[in-house]
């Protein structure tokens, strides 16, 4: 249980890419890290584009990142959503200034770039959000998974393993970091 008791954020809303939120908070899980689920409105449930339903502990204006260790933003149609919300961009730049592992997959990149965070980096995601990392003055890379400094990213459901295998890795780095 390599992250035992530690706790990630994960970020939802409707249409979220049913494996690429599930497949990573049960990783995730698996290595002892608490996943909390945030939305817009706690206690409420939301669904995936495949049906699949997920209901969220907090919502976005009741959490404070510096409970957290780290970041997870899933793909879908749902980061389109996440970008418009205030709480949502500035929770995802106190992450970035505190350089806490981020991991976003697919669209996700979205909302880290409209939180103003890519610039310089080195990234992926599904190749229909190329054209939107690159002007927002990050390099994109056609790979399962890029890592640049705090920043994790992934393209799409069938690179999860390799994609959540990082993003635990990534987690369990920058714990020990915290220790010393």
């Amino acid at each position: 249980m390599e992250l035992a008791g530690l706790k990630v954020l994960a970020f939802v809303d409707e249409e979220f890419e049913d494996l690429e939120m599930w497949y990573p908070v049960y990783r995730l899980r698996e290595a002892g890290a608490i996943v909390d689920i945030v939305g817009p409105k706690a206690k409420t449930v939301y669904h995936g584009k495949y049906g699949v339903p997920i209901t969220t502990d907090y919502a976005f204006d009741e959490v404070k990142s510096s409970d957290y260790v780290g970041l997870y933003v899933p793909g879908g149609w749902a980061p389109d959503k996440l970008r418009r919300y205030a709480d949502v961009l500035r929770l995802t730049q106190e992450f970035h200034a505190d350089v806490k592992p981020i991991a976003q997959i697919c669209h996700a990149g979205w909302v880290l770039i409209s939180a103003k965070i890519v610039q310089g980096y080195t990234m992926t995601s599904t190749p229909g959000i190329r054209d939107d990392i690159e002007n927002a003055g990050a390099i994109w890379l056609d790979e399962e998974v890029v890592v640049d400094r705090n920043l994790i990213s992934g393209r799409r459901p069938p690179d999860l393993p390799a994609f959540s295998k990082r993003f635990v890795d990534e987690l369990i780095s920058y714990s020990k970091q915290q220790v010393k």
